[in-house]
């Protein structure tokens, strides 16, 4: 029957099937997913479990959407299981990348999405197949072409996104004090949270929040709209704002970059410590999403006297990156310091000696890493799709003087090839997702449009386009066949010399020709 339909866990998910309770099984879920367990093959199915009996289908398939059209979807509901069919399987690798980083949720609670053995979902004519049909096409017809698949999960020929990544927040019943560090706290679950602006408007509390990918500002907008922060105040309405980023001039009580740590700060302090009132009676907690899930710790309690909020504004502490599926015929130490260095300073490379489709990079802070991580994981680079997540190493040792490791580990340190290495670098102002066209710079005034174009031809690229940038000729775009290709042509020709003493620079652009 269907509800025997086996899958195989991916990204530490669990593999086993439970009918009791999902809140029962929260618990067991954590100890299960601590052994890691290896990746099966991708596929067009995905596996749901855990979902909220009250759930609508709506809601489940609502899940995949923003990576791709749902193809077809069977639900085991007193299994509290689901199965999602995607139009491809980039979109539903995209999708599990995704939930690698961050946790899905439905109806305030968690929920595990992982790959399913089946590689399409066949089942005969039945009432509820009828109404699983009526579902997809409820959801596909009220979402048309508004998949917002993020650059940082996508992979080669996914769809490109449509929707902004910066989220406009009202709070209504404004009764307890909201801070950056607490919006912060409650959006930072759905993805990587980049910037944040807080203001009043007719006399409402608004935020514009930009997170680094289009995917998690949906997320956050599906599960946290009308929520409310405090008991029963502070109710969040939250809609996509017209702006496609934000830009942040000083780090205050107002405003946070949390890119841009070198900023200087506004009028006063960060705001660590916020005085509250008791809520209802002695005490009362935040009642976000997250906190109908067991063993979820509230984020702030409510006393009596000033508390100190966490310090939510830091990232892991961890600077080293583990990259895996990587092609060990193509890849190189030197490759990934390249390409990881478009994102932070690279300081250590190390491509394992027994797995080398595996490797560990090291940046320069926990920032740098949670910046290169978030825009770089889910790529396709050398016909493999990468994967990015933070190591349990805190540094890369390098092997004993005189040992051989055949030039795996490399030391780049104090490497001049670091674009960040300079406080304040206009470089931090120019981080984009890779995409298709790339800035180019330094290039000599004798050089040439076609000169330019054979360099890139030569890599393996397909030139779609190029133009000069400035009336010297020393900036220009090239915009290449796929995103893939320009990954490939930046660390193949970033650094490479031209003559007269110049060598090229190539970053990725956030402009099309």
């Amino acid at each position: 029957g269907p509800d025997k339909l086996p899958s195989c866990g991916v990204s530490n998910r669990p593999s086993t099937m439970s009918n009791s309770t999902p809140a029962a099984d929260y618990e067991n879920d954590k100890k299960k997913f601590k052994a890691d367990r290896s990746p099966c093959s991708p596929s067009r199915v995905l596996h749901i479990r855990q979902i909220p009996t009250d759930a609508t289908e709506a809601e489940v398939i609502s899940l995949g959407s923003p990576f791709g059209k749902v193809t077809n979807f069977l639900r085991l509901k007193q299994k509290y299981q689901a199965f999602l069919e995607m139009d491809s399987e980039e979109a539903a690798a995209a999708l599990v990348n995704y939930c690698s980083h961050y946790t899905p949720y439905l109806r305030s609670q968690r929920v595990y999405i992982q790959y399913s053995e089946h590689k399409e979902l066949k089942f005969e004519s039945s009432p509820y197949q009828a109404r699983a049909k009526a579902a997809l096409q409820a959801v596909n017809a009220t979402q048309p072409g508004s998949h917002v698949f993020p650059s940082a999960y996508a992979v080669e020929g996914g769809h490109q996104p449509h929707r902004s990544s910066v989220l406009l927040i009202t709070v209504e019943n404004l009764h307890y004090s909201v801070t950056i560090e607490v919006l912060y706290q409650i959006f930072s679950k759905f993805g990587s949270v980049l910037r944040i602006i807080i203001f009043t408007r007719n006399s409402q509390f608004k935020a514009l929040l930009e997170y680094a990918d289009p995917v998690s500002a949906y997320y956050a907008k599906m599960n946290l709209d009308g929520h409310s922060i405090y008991g029963m105040c502070c109710t969040l309405r939250i809609g996509f704002s017209k702006l496609a980023s934000l830009e942040v001039k000083y780090n205050s009580d107002r405003s946070r970059d949390f890119t841009r740590l070198d900023l200087p700060f506004g009028d006063g302090q960060q705001p660590l410590e916020v005085p509250m009132a008791p809520a209802y009676g002695t005490q009362s907690f935040i009642t976000s999403p997250y906190a109908g899930v067991p063993g979820f710790a509230p984020a702030v309690a409510f006393t009596p006297v000033a508390m100190n909020l966490p310090d939510v504004t830091s990232v892991p502490a961890n600077a080293v990156l583990l990259v895996s599926n990587l092609n060990p015929e193509a890849i190189t130490p030197h490759g990934l310091f390249i390409l990881f260095g478009v994102y932070g300073d690279v300081h250590r490379v190390k491509i394992m000696f027994k797995k080398k489709s595996n490797a560990l990079v090291q940046m320069a802070d926990s920032t740098q890493a949670q910046i290169a991580m978030s825009h770089l994981n889910g790529h396709k680079l050398y016909g493999r799709v990468l994967h990015a997540t933070l190591s349990k190493y805190q540094i890369i040792q390098l092997p004993p003087e005189g040992q051989k490791d055949n030039g795996l580990t490399k030391d780049y340190s104090n490497s001049p090839l670091h674009r960040f290495k300079k406080p304040g670098s206009k470089n931090f102002q120019h981080i984009f997702p890779p995409s298709a066209t790339l800035h180019l710079s330094n290039i000599p005034p004798s050089v040439t449009v076609e000169d330019m174009k054979n360099l890139f031809a030569n890599t393996g690229s397909t030139v779609k386009a190029f133009k000069f940038i400035q009336k010297d000729c020393r900036m220009a775009l090239i915009q290449l066949g796929s995103v893939e290709e320009a990954l490939h042509a930046l660390i193949a020709l970033h650094n490479r010399y031209l003559g007269e003493e110049h060598y090229l620079r190539v970053s990725f652009s956030k402009c099309k020709i």
